[in-house]
């Protein structure tokens, strides 16, 4: 019986007449021999050759499309935006004022300073309620608005005019309330910087914060030569703060000012003007007091302004109104403040 030929999967050796036909060791080196099929160990997987040469065709592209990137980058540099011109800022600025306006001067002002500013109310003792009562049945008592009966002096001037009024009791008002005043915190422990005036004479002291809080409060040191008291209230707001004071040495007239008080009680109000002039100087009818250095203001203000702050734009304290004049003999506002500095 005929046998089937058996098949190596080894290249075929070379034969004597192979060799002959000019074949040598030169054309390379020869193939190692495959193992003989049979029971031996399985062979290793060889590396496909073709994959390898796609996988180092991609990279070579890989790197060959950075380099080109970066060239193009380092000779023509990013995409770049228009820059902005004059013109494009004046368009935003005018768009933002006709869409948003901003607040009034005098709003801002009020609004740095509203925390800071006290009622300053001055009582007299209970006890002296029927004395003083007797002594106002025999003596002119002023009017609503500040008028009184009584006669000019000599030379034909109302010894009041100009004077800075403290809002005086009516028939309508409590007996035991001497004067109403405006006061402004200066430091968040309870101090509080008026008029003297607004407190003289008075048996006790109350202030009203602007939360509604009242407190008593005592003095703690006076400036006579300047119509300033400092009080210390005996109780406080929790989150009380103070105002910021500024020196007026850049202060000029014609700059804006806002004043802030209880004019005849009411408030707190707010009147806005511009300072008229620096270092006047204010003499009370009577020659008893002379007050120099002052800052005039024509931001409207009227009694129970005394004692309260005169602010700039900012927010920043520059004086405390302390006068008001007027040459006739009505007791208002006609467009000449006085604020001590």
């Amino acid at each position: 019986m005929k046998r089937a030929p058996l098949y190596s999967p080894s290249p075929p050796r070379p034969t004597a007449s192979t060799l002959a036909r000019g074949q040598s060791a030169a054309a390379g080196p020869p193939r190692a021999p495959a193992p003989v099929a049979g029971p031996a160990a399985p062979q290793a997987a060889k590396p496909l050759p073709s994959r390898r040469r796609t996988w180092l065709g991609g990279g070579a592209a890989a790197l060959v499309g950075a380099a080109l990137a970066t060239a193009l980058l380092l000779n023509f540099g990013p995409p770049r935006s228009r820059a902005l011109t004059q013109a494009d800022i004046d368009r935003a600025v005018l768009h933002t004022l006709n869409t948003k306006p901003l607040p009034a001067p005098a709003a801002k002002a009020f609004e740095a300073i509203r925390g800071s500013v006290v009622k300053v109310i001055g009582l007299s003792d209970p006890s002296e309620t029927l004395a003083a009562a007797t002594r106002d049945s025999k003596s002119p008592v002023p009017e609503k608005g500040g008028k009184t009966d009584k006669p000019a002096d000599k030379k034909g001037n109302d010894s009041q005019r100009a004077q800075p009024k403290v809002e005086r009791d009516s028939d309508e008002t409590d007996r035991d309330e001497r004067g109403i005043g405006t006061g402004v915190v200066i430091l968040d422990n309870g101090t509080i910087l008026t008029n003297l005036h607004v407190v003289y004479g008075a048996k006790r002291i109350k202030v009203i914060f602007a939360d509604g809080l009242e407190s008593d409060a005592d003095v703690v040191a006076l400036r006579p030569e300047h119509d300033l008291a400092v009080l210390r209230a005996r109780r406080i707001p929790d989150d009380l703060h103070a105002a910021t004071m500024r020196s007026t040495h850049d202060l000029k007239p014609g700059d804006r000012v806002t004043a802030v008080g209880f004019p005849f009680g009411i408030g707190p109000s707010v009147s806005h003007g511009v300072v008229s002039g620096l270092k006047r100087e204010f003499r009370s009818p009577e020659g008893q007091r002379i007050l120099t250095n002052l800052i005039q203001f024509d931001a409207a203000a009227n009694p129970g302004n005394s004692g309260g702050p005169l602010v700039t734009d900012d927010g920043e304290v520059v004086g405390i109104v302390t006068a008001i004049y007027n040459p006739t003999e009505e007791r208002f506002f006609v467009g000449i403040g006085f604020a001590v500095p």
